[in-house]
């Protein structure tokens, strides 16, 4: 029988809490308030509202401050960027948290790149991921960051490996390749359009699936003993972008879904909004 880990990222945040949790209470005791994240909701999309409440709650646990600024969806471009200039020019916020999407006649990239660096906990900005794709100091995106902090929890390293990245969104695919490039893997990345990706899979030792398409991947294509991180959540069938069928005999470790790389998204953005108020004050 195969010997396999589960990369448990629901258990990884709940442990993780009590960390965050001590950070918040210093910072509170030594600075006189409590770190502090903003979050704007544009329109009535149901999904982005229980996603932001989601946050809300578990920024609540840790001790951090939220605060949610809803925006009809009428709201204009211009209206949207003369709030986020408000939340970077008040300094008792330390991250700001545009949910995406916004509605359609919004430029979406313009509100995102408006959010000041040292407050795009989201990383979300196109300044942040240059920087971050240079090596440089930048909040890497939630979910990519959030899978490199789970692989170190399980000491599973990426260096000399071959990873291989199934999606190419600029939250999450193409930050990706950042990350495992700057801890040193080899990387391809690849989408739904790749001719090739059944020989890719067989060859990668880390497998990142971020296509967003429910059961792409089917998990008997990849390589024996690979590292399997499935980044997908479908939540009408319940499944993640990789056909988990037969999972356990193919690979030496891979995340749950649900319960895997979800927990981690939101833990990395409290994580990131922590970090920003320890290097706001910190210089």
């Amino acid at each position: 029988m195969n010997s396999y880990v589960v990369l448990d990222g629901k258990a990884f945040a709940e442990k993780n809490k009590a960390e965050l949790s001590k950070k918040t209470s210093e910072l509170k005791n030594n600075l006189g308030r409590s770190p502090s994240l903003a979050a704007i909701l544009v329109g009535d999309d149901p999904a982005s509202a229980t996603y932001v409440s989601m946050k809300e709650k578990a920024c609540q646990e840790i001790g951090v401050q939220t605060s949610t600024f809803k925006k009809n969806e009428a709201c204009s471009t211009e209206e949207l960027l003369s709030l986020i200039d408000k939340l970077n020019a008040d300094k008792t916020i330390d991250g700001i948290l545009l949910q995406h999407p916004v509605p359609k006649h919004i430029d979406e990239i313009k509100c995102f790149n408006r959010i000041s660096l040292n407050k795009d906990v989201d990383g979300v900005t196109t300044e942040g991921f240059g920087n971050l794709s240079m090596g440089l100091d930048a909040f890497g995106s939630c979910t990519p960051l959030g899978i490199m902090r789970l692989l170190n929890e399980y000491d599973i390293s990426c260096e000399g490996k071959l990873a291989l990245v199934v999606g190419r969104s600029q939250i999450l695919g193409k930050p990706m390749v950042s990350m495992l490039l700057n801890a040193n893997a080899t990387t391809i990345t690849a989408h739904s359009k790749t001719k090739n990706l059944d020989e890719l899979l067989a060859i990668a030792d880390i497998v990142v699936a971020a296509v967003g398409i429910p059961n792409f991947i089917d998990c008997k294509k990849l390589k024996k003993g690979s590292v399997l991180i499935d980044a997908g959540y479908h939540p009408d069938k319940k499944c993640g972008d990789v056909d988990m069928n037969g999972i356990t005999e193919i690979v030496s470790a891979y995340t749950p879904v649900p319960g895997g790389v979800g927990p981690m998204t939101i833990n990395t953005l409290i994580y990131n909004t922590i970090l920003s108020m320890e290097k706001l004050h910190n210089g």
